[in-house]
């Protein structure tokens, strides 16, 4: 773990505290049963923005190698993920016509969800995934897959083995990088001279408003504003020529960036986003506000669930994601007060939740068990869950929403 004494991006060492979430541990280390009782180590999680360029940032950096080279998390697991990463490369394909002689590559591919979309339209592809265990499935499924962490390096290296890619694909990876030169460097290597970078990251703004502090945990070291990403790749030589805001993740920029020159040219999108950023991107009294509202939130869920308890209701969760992790660890809401965690997960079955212990099983257990309510972890997938779990609720059985402020549905 090391502490960064100035902004990732800018290098300005005029970072303003936000919000501290304490010591947890991390996000997606789940726990075999037979090792319960063994030390767990936990991180500060401190959130700081950046007064010269308006990223917001961790404080700390957990080495990669103990983040990334092995992960439980499989994007083929959501329909929503699917259907989203489907709908994206068709549009790319018709709008880019691409074909047989392009080349469409994705940093951090994880099991191939988005580049099977690619091969199965004749598109040639390339994944970039850290993780070993997930390289091996996505290779397995025939998404030709390099192992290894992205960075100028490996762009170049790719480079003089004769790649050149018309599309790049990030998604939710800018944000877990802690050299955020070294990435985009490489997308400007490995990038053809008239292709296109698309990438998605959690909007901060998104954070802000709906009090999203669960997405906060030491895999997410950044948090980005579209101002924040501009004068990033303003530095490289990328031009953001389009941005749009999608619902996934709870919120999410998309972004899409070309070479800096002629060909290069921002459509009205980007001003526009710009303009209503400047109204509150680099004030950092929005941010403060943002983490008196985590308190009062997370005093209003404890009471919530401690109320509930205490009537003799039996409460669940539901989703073994990172964000129920800080959730969790960060309100201290444990195996007292939550009797089991579900995932759809394979991978996360049968094993414990982060500090907390909770004993995770697979989503049939709520209808074995039929706990009267849910605490919905993973609600950026509400609508999926909701739907998948048609019959638990028509069984009398409710969810709990936590965010953007605690509610029954």
């Amino acid at each position: 773990m090391t502490l960064i004494s100035a902004c990732r991006a800018c290098d300005a060492p005029d970072l303003a505290a936000i919000l501290s979430l304490g010591n947890t541990p991390l996000a997606n280390s789940l726990r075999h049963p037979d090792s319960s009782d063994a030390p767990e180590l936990t991180y500060p999680l401190d959130v700081v923005f950046c007064r010269s360029c308006s990223l917001v940032q961790l404080t700390e950096t957990v080495d990669p190698e103990i983040l990334f080279r092995d992960y439980l998390y499989l994007s083929s697991f959501s329909d929503t993920m699917l259907r989203h990463a489907s709908d994206l490369v068709s549009s790319l394909i018709e709008d880019r016509a691409l074909g047989p002689n392009n080349l469409a590559v994705e940093i951090a591919s994880n099991d191939g969800y988005l580049l099977k979309n690619y091969v199965a339209a004749g598109v040639p592809v390339l994944g970039i995934e850290p993780a070993t265990n997930v390289a091996r499935i996505a290779e397995e499924q025939g998404i030709r897959t390099r192992n290894d962490f992205f960075n100028a390096r490996l762009a170049r290296m790719l480079v003089s083995e004769g790649y050149g890619a018309d599309v790049i694909h990030a998604h939710n990876v800018l944000a877990h990088v802690a050299d955020l030169h070294g990435v985009v460097e490489g997308i400007v290597t490995l990038l053809d001279k008239n292709g296109v970078a698309v990438l998605e990251m959690p909007y901060v703004k998104d954070m802000i408003d709906q009090v999203e502090f669960d997405t906060i945990y030491h895999e997410h070291l950044c948090y980005f504003s579209l101002t924040a990403i501009n004068r990033l790749f303003q530095r490289h030589g990328l031009t953001v020529t389009k941005v749009d805001r999608v619902p996934i993740h709870g919120g999410t920029l998309r972004v899409f960036a070309s070479h800096a020159g002629q060909a290069a040219v921002a459509d009205r999108s980007v001003a526009a986003l710009l303009e209503e950023e400047s109204s509150w991107a680099t004030n950092p009294e929005a941010y403060a506000r943002f983490g008196d509202r985590v308190v009062t939130i997370g005093a209003e869920l404890r009471r919530m669930i401690a109320e509930l308890k205490a009537a003799g209701k039996r409460v669940a969760a539901y989703g073994a994601a990172a964000k129920g992790s800080t959730l969790l660890n960060y309100l201290g809401i444990g195996r007292e007060s939550l009797d089991f965690v579900v995932d759809r997960s394979t991978f996360k079955q049968g094993l414990l939740m982060p500090g907390v212990h909770i004993p995770i099983l697979p989503p049939e257990a709520l209808l074995d068990r039929r706990p009267d309510y849910v605490l919905l972890l993973s609600w950026n997938f509400a609508d999926e869950i909701m739907h998948q779990q048609a019959d638990y609720r028509a069984l009398g059985g409710q969810f709990i929403l936590p965010v953007p402020f605690p509610r029954v549905v």
